[in-house]
């Protein structure tokens, strides 16, 4: 502390400040100012210096990356962390990269998005009921954040979703990382998580109760669409859709028909 205030870069600072966040717009503005994780501080930056070629005229973001949508939703979709060139460079998630391309064509396809691609923060891009987030919100070196950095960032994930539980009815879970970081979160909060643990899948699906039984949230795993992951068609657009969609009826939110010419 200093002043009465938290550190930025201190260790403890999202352990420290997620809780006092009142608001998802709280919470959004306290992650952007974190510096608790040395490595991770030194990368994005980095990234912003060098740049990219085809970036260069760009002013990278080069801080942490908040989610992104209502404060209100029903389904919350968990991601890994920013792209370097992605969310680093233009400050909103799943914004700018490959990923990002698939993910909010596939959003738009079922009507969740009000347009298909995401090329800046402020672009006009909205989310229908849905929010999404990550486990870390700094772009890691190699897409592979330590599990230090992990737990360290773990706080601002749990603080979004208690802000969100009142609505949240859904989780669609985007890789075997943010499977594995969200169980723990889930469990901390008070959600029965069964026990063993469930295993990560592609539509792999999951109901926890809160302590009481009298409210569920369902997880619904899906591959994260990765450059990877599309190019070899281990994950397909039509694959994306549907664990969206899937998303999107347990969440309860109201039945839209998919638009037409959607991606193959």
């Amino acid at each position: 502390m200093r002043g009465g205030h938290p550190v930025t870069e201190a260790h403890d600072f999202p352990a420290v400040t997620a809780p006092r966040t009142r608001t998802v717009r709280d919470l959004d503005a306290a992650v952007a100012t974190c510096r608790a994780c040395p490595r991770l501080v030194a990368w994005r930056e980095e990234i912003a210096r060098v740049k990219r070629g085809a970036f260069r005229e760009w002013e990278y973001w080069a801080r942490p990356v908040p989610g992104f949508g209502p404060p209100d939703a029903k389904l919350a979709i968990i991601g890994l962390a920013p792209a370097a060139h992605g969310g680093n460079r233009t400050g909103r998630i799943f914004t700018g990269d490959p990923s990002g391309d698939a993910l909010y064509a596939a959003l738009y396809d079922i009507a969740l998005a009000s347009q298909p691609t995401a090329a800046h923060r402020d672009d006009g891009m909205e989310l229908y009921a849905v929010r999404i987030t990550v486990p870390v919100h700094c772009a890691p070196p190699g897409n592979r954040p330590t599990t230090t950095e992990r737990d360290t960032c773990r706080p601002w994930l749990a603080q979004e979703l208690e802000l969100l539980r009142p609505t949240l009815r859904a989780i669609v879970v985007l890789g075997a990382f943010a499977w594995q970081a969200l169980l723990p979160v889930l469990a901390d909060a008070g959600w029965q998580v069964p026990r063993p643990r469930p295993a990560f899948g592609h539509g792999a699906e999951v109901r926890v109760r809160d302590a009481g039984g009298e409210r569920e949230v369902y997880l619904i795993g899906g591959y994260h669409p990765s450059r990877r992951n599309m190019s070899t068609r281990t994950l397909t657009p039509a694959m994306l859709r549907d664990v969206l969609r899937r998303g999107a009826q347990v969440a309860g939110l109201p039945a839209r028909p998919e638009r037409k010419g959607p991606r193959s």
